[in-house]
């Protein structure tokens, strides 16, 4: 296979990332959200909110990050945020589901993308860690948008999200306030459980 047949092979395959559905809801609550649309909204997000970042953070990066982070779902699937039991075995599906789907592309641009996945998963660099703040302050933006639907399916307590969330405001101290803020107000709606 020459490299534009191996480039348009993955493009093929990571339409499949459209099929992924998340246990987030869209914000008017009228279906859950895909991995695509949730890639999409953090890259935006990560341009809209970078002076929110306690460090300063190379953009670009981060949107990509972004948009090839859940690319491994489309082998490894989707572990909801707060499943313990499948929390046991995605990292070794995930890493798994890198090297196939990385592994399509031509060498330079699989490695590449194999090592921002890596970077984004290792969670040390600044743009890793806004990376996550995004992952993670995206899906409790549309919870609450759509009344807390997800929390209260799922019987989320307030523990495993501030657990989820603890790096968050070492990242940025201003969104981790707005995720506290929407956190109580979900708490005082019974929507999360005060435990």
């Amino acid at each position: 296979m020459n490299r534009l047949e191996q480039q348009l092979q993955f493009i093929l395959e990571i339409d499949k990332v459209k099929k992924i559905i998340r246990q987030t809801p869209l914000s008017d609550a009228s279906r859950k959200e895909n991995d695509a649309e949730h890639s999409w909204h953090i890259a935006l997000m990560a341009y809209l909110l970078q002076e929110y970042a306690e460090e300063p953070v190379e953009v670009s990066k981060v949107m990509l990050m972004g948009l090839i982070h859940d690319l491994v779902e489309i082998d490894a699937g989707d572990t909801y945020a707060y499943d313990e039991e499948g929390a046991k075995t995605k990292d070794e599906r995930e890493r798994k589901a890198a090297d196939h789907i990385f592994g399509m592309l031509p060498e330079d641009q699989g490695m590449y993308l194999k090592a921002l996945w890596e970077e984004f998963e290792a969670y040390e660099t600044a743009e890793a860690k806004y990376a996550h703040l995004l992952d993670n302050f995206q899906p409790l933006l549309l919870n609450d948008a759509a009344g807390g639907i997800s929390w209260t399916e799922h019987q989320v307590k307030k523990s495993q999200i501030y657990k989820r969330n603890e790096k968050v405001e070492e990242t940025s101290a201003t969104i981790w306030k707005c995720m506290q803020d929407k956190i109580d107000k979900h708490i005082q709606a019974g929507h999360v459980l005060d435990e």
